[in-house]
């Protein structure tokens, strides 16, 4: 498989008719000031200087505000600077991220134009109560109809959602769950809410008007969601913020986030719980007693597999007292595996006999 390049454009709050609930986007995006072409230009060079596989596929994307809701002209200048390595062909496409209400037949040609192929909306929920609480400004009725054009139009679409919003329950981000998969994206992102510093979030968190959901509630529900969405074969590209100076544990200094379910390492959390529940339930089906099994996958998942700080491993020796070990093959698809019963557990009047015989 083609190693897959991002190159990241950060459009700090520029075109976002709102200020959602949970939203500072110079502390979610590290970018603190406005870009300008010669700022893009300058970082899509150092990323192609810096990329090792110079036959990767590279893509340039522009995330943090609602793209299409800035001024068209300066659409234009942004796109046309990242085009004219399409052209030279050092880059291969353009993936932007926008609001659901800022897609229309117009804005698409625009982006068709400029040889945009991905489109990501931020939907966060589709109770539209939850929305409006959230101050989102949009219904999912808005995500629905945006989703369909930009299907009709040949892009390729994304979705992103938000778990532990204000007054959200697990039932809502289910049904969300539910609902996207019925518009069929080809990927998603999935974010529990972190409080961030000045936000509306924060001032109800202080004021004790909202609590942020529990770390393990968090890796429950979004593993829930990860296992809805790979049935249906979307990609989760994403499971929490990325990790940066202003993203980090709430106890450091420099973090912006005061509170909520943060870990470094929260997408292995999640998919680490997958891959448990998988193993055990493939050794429930077995109608003996397993003592040790190996379990074979792709290198790039054993650390998954193993678990963070080995907690699959140290979990299935003390709830059920299985020995796992980890084989590697290169061959193995991602996100596959083979389970091997190497030994099991004997009746204790068998082990007897054998030992009187």
């Amino acid at each position: 498989m083609k190693k897959h390049y991002i190159i990241p454009i950060f459009v700090p709050h520029l075109g976002c008719p709102n200020d959602c609930i949970f939203c500072n986007q110079k502390s979610i995006s590290g970018q603190m000031k406005m870009i300008t072409k010669e700022d893009i230009k300058n970082t899509i060079e150092f990323y192609l200087k810096n990329f090792k596989d110079k036959e990767a596929y590279v893509e340039v994307a522009f995330f943090g505000g609602s793209f299409t809701g800035i001024d068209e002209k300066l659409q234009e200048e942004f796109l046309s600077v990242a085009y004219e390595y399409i052209k030279e062909n050092k880059v291969n496409s353009i993936r932007i991220s926008t609001r659901p209400d800022y897609i229309n037949k117009n804005i698409l040609k625009r982006l068709k134009k400029y040889k945009v192929q991905t489109i990501e909306l931020g939907v966060q929920s589709a109770n539209d109560y939850i929305l409006k609480r959230s101050g989102r400004g949009h219904t999912f009725e808005d995500v629905k109809k945006a989703s369909r054009l930009i299907r009709w139009k040949g892009f390729n679409l994304g979705h992103q959602m938000m778990v532990g919003l204000p007054e959200s329950t697990r039932i809502d981000e289910i049904n969300t769950a539910k609902q996207l998969i019925k518009l069929k994206p080809k990927m998603i992102r999935i974010y529990p809410v972190l409080v961030i510093k000045n936000t509306k979030l924060e001032k109800e968190y202080v004021d004790g008007k909202y609590e942020p959901i529990p770390l393990v509630q968090a890796i429950e529900t979004c593993k829930e969601l990860y296992k809805m969405f790979a049935k249906k074969n979307i990609e989760v590209i994403r499971i929490g913020l990325q990790n940066t100076d202003e993203i980090s544990n709430p106890e450091n200094e420099e973090s912006h986030v005061v509170a909520g379910p943060y870990h470094p390492a929260f997408r292995q959390l999640v998919e680490s719980s997958v891959w448990y529940d998988n193993i055990l339930d493939k050794i429930k089906k077995l109608n003996v007693k397993v003592k040790e099994v190996e379990v074979t996958v792709n290198p790039i998942e054993v650390n998954n597999v193993v678990g963070h700080k080995r907690e699959n491993i140290l979990k299935l020796k003390d709830t059920y007292d299985v020995i796992l070990k980890v084989k590697q093959d290169k061959n193995m698809k991602i996100g596959k595996s083979e389970i091997k019963i190497t030994e099991v557990y004997t009746d204790f009047f068998e082990d007897h006999l054998k030992k009187k015989n």
